[in-house]
């Protein structure tokens, strides 16, 4: 391989967590009187920030959200995560055959990636190896989560390789001069179709690439 270091986004690439955080969160605005669909917010929630989705919806609201939506989204996600997270499905056989040093960076805060990667089993390959935006205030698609995760690895961007299921987190790692690879599912394939990088539908398939 000619990378030194993979760097792994969290949610829809090692965790299934998108279609539970966007069913909470549509589930919390249509309460509230603003008809968001599942497919909308998959669509537009993917790969942002927890605070560009709440934007997102307030626009649709025409005023601001309670105080406490966000913390309500926060317990209700976790209550859902705990029930129903499951890891990607072949993503323990491809951790366990890599070679390289590897990491984690999400748009996530901290607490979160840690509680979700305990419940899939995942902890243990990344302990000492989770990168939140939260702790740079920085989110996709900006660059930067990318660059702190190499730079805490050791790793220069050019030996490193991003792989990653989100359009926005695809913009992210070209900003920051990184190879990415990205993870196509039921939700995001019609919107790679124009992405000029290399893809993969599977764990089986991703790790026939990174050999």
């Amino acid at each position: 391989m000619k990378y030194k270091c993979i760097i792994f986004d969290c949610d829809g690439v090692l965790v299934d967590s998108e279609a539970i955080s966007s069913s909470v969160l549509t589930e919390m605005a249509n309460e509230l009187g603003v008809t968001i669909s599942q497919e909308e917010a998959l669509e537009n929630f993917t790969g942002k920030s927890l605070k560009y989705s709440l934007n997102y919806i307030e626009n649709i609201f025409g005023k601001s959200l309670p105080s406490d939506f966000e913390y309500q989204f926060r317990i209700k996600s976790f209550e859902q995560f705990a029930k129903n997270l499951k890891p990607i499905n072949g993503i323990h056989e491809v951790l366990n055959q890599l070679n390289v040093p590897f990491c984690v960076a999400s748009s996530g805060p901290m607490e979160k990636i840690v509680r979700n990667l305990t419940t899939t089993k995942l902890i243990h390959y990344f302990e000492g190896k989770i990168f939140s935006s939260y702790e740079i205030n920085s989110w996709k698609p900006e660059p930067h989560i990318f660059l702190h995760a190499a730079k805490k690895m050791g790793f220069d961007n050019t030996n490193c390789l991003i792989i990653e299921d989100s359009i926005t987190g695809i913009e992210a790692a070209k900003k920051g001069g990184f190879d990415v690879i990205g993870f196509v599912n039921d939700n995001n394939k019609e919107r790679f179709k124009n992405e000029n990088i290399p893809i993969c539908f599977s764990m089986n398939e991703l790790s026939n690439l990174l050999k």
